[in-house]
This record gives C-alpha cells, structure tokens and sequence, in this order.
C-alpha cells in the first residue's frame, strides 16, 4: 500500500492569505502552479485565488514567480546553436493589427532569427494563425525541429506555439475566460511572458496598445502592464523593451483576415497605409537595435524587395503557394458617406465587433474563421470626402450577417465639420524600458 504524498501547502490556507491582501511567498507560489497543474488543486479553487488575484493584486517578485513557476511547468526552447540574434515581437492584439505579418520577414531580412510564436483570436481581436492560414497549403503547426531548421536557413518563422510550452499558462488563460479575471494585470503579464521567456528568444518587444479596440482600455493600465513585462522580461534575462501604441483607430484601411494578408503584402512590396508602415517600422528597428544591428535604414529593405523575398521564402517554407489568389467574400455591401465633410471620428472596436460578426472571429476557440470575411476601409480620420463617396465595405459569404454588422457600427463613425476634427498625436505614445 503506497503513502500518500504529504503536500507542504494546502489551497485554503494560500487563497486566505491573498484574499486577505497578503503576500504568497516564492515556495507557496511554486507549489500552488505545480499542483494547479497537475490536478491536486481543484478548478474552484483556482477561480478563487485568481479572483482574489485580480481585487488585491501581486508585487513584483510575486509576479515574477508566478512567472517563473509557468515556465517551469513545461519546456523551454534554445536558439543558440543558430550563432546569431534571436528577436521577437508580441502584440496585446487590436483591430487591423497585422504587424506581425511584415514584421518577421523585414527584420529577417537584415539576418536577425525572429522565432515569432503566434495565436489565434477570440472575440474583436484577431489572431495571426488564422490571417496567415488564408494563404492556400500555409500550415501553421511545425515541430521543434522545423521551427529550428526554417529558422536556421531563412532567418523567420510565425507558427503556433507548441503544448509544451508554459503548460500551466494554457490551463490557467481557459480558466480565466470563464471567471471574468483575464483583465488581472498580474495574470496577463505571467501569462505572455511566461510564453515568450520560455520561447527562448534573446531580445523580446512589445507592443502594448490602449484605446477603444485594445485589450485595456486606459492607457494608465496599458503603462502599468507594459512596465511590469518589461521588468518580468528583464528579470528572467530576456532583454526588453515595449512601445505603448494608441488602438482608438483601427491600424491600416483593413480588418479580417485575407485582406490584411493583402495589406501585408502591400507594405511588404514598399506600398500600404501610412499608419501599418509606421508601427511595423518602429518595432523593427527596436528589434533590431537589441540585436545590435544599430544606424540600418530599417524601411530601404520594404523598397529594395528584401523583406518581400523573405515572406516569399518563409510562406513556401510552410507549404503556402505565395502567389495563390486569396479567399474572396460572395458578399459585399458597400456604406457610403450621407454628406460633405471630414471623417472626424471612427472607433475601432464597434469596427473589431462588426467584422466578427461577418465571420472574420471566433466566439469559441473551437469556431471556424472565415477568412474572406472582414471589412475594408476606405477613409480614415482627417479624410475630405463627399456625399456618396464609400466609407468602407463589408464583407460576407452570407448577406444575412450584414444587419448585425451595421448595427455594431452605429455612431462608431462621424462625418463632420473639418474645424471639430481633433488629430491623433502620436500612433507611439511612449517608448518604456528597464528601471
């Protein structure tokens, strides 16, 4: 007859100490992951302690346990053998935010390693997986070794981030959905950086957004979350740095998933709205400078058609045919302007909601995306435009999801005098590095 193992916690006695705004010390915090992790704590439980996680918070060294302790429940990646920098990127995620997709192959091209692990989306918020699996034969699941050999050869890869990585975070992200917790900055930052730290990547930057289609909506809270990754990343040895970015506008003139393929490949080929150069621009170069790769004309390589060969190469490196035409929506239906004037407002998330409900998300992890669905826009703010000019078009394979459409973007745009338009000041409202 065995002995039952003697645990040196118990969950009651951890949760009590949170509830009541204590602070759970390195050994509670390893066992609680651990034994979350395998079962030994009960899912109640852990919707317990998460919810007092999210009312009274974690100090820094708690938060970098956390962390530490999810890195530790599965795998960690090593890129050393490939003698030569490794960068990445995450994004807090937005609407029209497909800055990855020219991102990996611009800053590949200049032979930094980008192992860029990427997810889905769920909800207003899309995910880079399911953009890129519009391209026919792209397959987004490679093993290790794949990963490591495409890295070896071409520099890039965006593919889906394997199971044995930060296992515990994905046990705890499913439980967080339900329990109206992901919000818990604490709980967001252990569970990104536990995935990027354990991806083995030198340098890591972040793009942290804030506004009407962000997953924060303050900025305070998106500055708060920003900082408190940068210090996770850097305690844990991974040089970091984040740009706070302003989601108030949907980023580019397209929101889905095959036509921000297209966008992608329009600023790849040295074209493509002003604002997606821009961000795409400025984290190359952070990239970039933490490679060491310091004074290069980041954009000279989206107008030489360097990053252009990079994607090429990249895409047909995981079975996709880079010149296949992409899915198109049976569908359309095109909102045009009521009068003269300015576009002096146009809010993403209304927009992010609408293209959801074209099909271009998911509700469910387990949904089906459909790909050609999504909305293209043909004005941003500042724009003159004239009665009957097209705002922007919608796109479905069933005209029924049109209605619902147009009524999440009810007041999400206004047309109006150019005296009351109020200007963005800045896409990159901050740059934030180690204290």
């Amino acid at each position: 007859m065995s002995t039952p193992t003697i645990e040196p916690f118990d969950a009651v006695q951890l949760i009590s100490i949170k509830r009541d705004k204590g602070e759970l010390s390195t050994e509670q915090i390893q066992w609680m992951i651990d034994a979350y992790t395998r079962g030994f704590i009960a899912q109640e439980q852990m919707s317990a302690m998460t919810m007092a996680i999210f009312l009274n918070g974690m100090n820094r060294r708690e938060i970098k346990d956390m962390t530490m302790a999810m890195i530790a429940s599965g795998e960690r990646m090593d890129f050393s053998a490939l003698n030569r920098p490794t960068a990445d990127k995450h994004s807090t995620g937005g609407v029209g935010d497909k800055i990855t997709l020219p991102l990996m192959p611009l800053v590949a091209s200049f032979g930094v390693a980008v192992p860029q692990l990427s997810g889905r989306g769920l909800g207003h918020t899309g995910g880079t997986l399911d953009k890129l699996e519009s391209i026919p034969g792209w397959r987004a699941h490679l093993s290790n070794e794949e990963m490591f050999n495409q890295l070896a050869e071409l520099n890039g890869v965006i593919c889906a981030a394997g199971s044995g990585l930060a296992p515990a975070d994905g046990k705890l992200y499913a439980l967080r959905d339900i329990t109206a917790t992901v919000e818990a900055i604490p709980l967001i930052a252990s569970s990104i950086m536990s995935k990027k730290i354990a991806e083995g990547t030198d340098s890591l930057v972040l793009d942290v957004k804030f506004g009407s289609g962000a997953f924060l909506k303050d900025i305070e809270r998106s500055r708060e979350l920003a900082r408190t990754m940068v210090a996770l990343g850097t305690d844990a040895g991974v040089n970091t740095t984040a740009l706070l970015t302003d989601m108030n506008i949907p980023l580019g003139l397209t929101i889905g998933n095959a036509n921000e393929v297209r966008e992608s490949v329009e600023v790849l080929a040295g074209g493509g709205p002003g604002d997606v150069i821009e961000l795409t621009v400025a984290l190359a170069t952070e990239m970039l400078n933490m490679a060491g790769m310091h004074d290069v004309e980041v954009a000279e390589n989206l107008r030489n058609g360097k990053a252009m060969d990079s994607w090429r190469a990249t895409i047909s490196a995981q079975g996709g045919d880079p010149d296949a035409a992409l899915p198109t929506a049976s569908e359309s239906h095109v909102v045009l302007a009521e009068s003269d004037g300015m576009l002096v407002h146009q809010e993403a998330l209304p927009f992010g909601i609408a293209a959801w409900r074209l099909g271009a998300g998911r509700a469910r992890a387990e949904d089906a995306v459909i790909h050609a669905a999504g909305i293209d826009l043909h004005a941003k703010p500042g724009d003159m435009v004239r009665k009957g000019d097209p705002l922007f078009t919608l796109h479905a394979n069933d005209a029924a999801r049109f209605e619902r459409a147009l009524e999440a973007v009810e007041g999400a745009y206004v047309i109006g005098d150019a005296s009351s338009f109020v200007p963005r000041t800045s896409l990159i409202a901050e740059r934030i590095t180690a204290e």
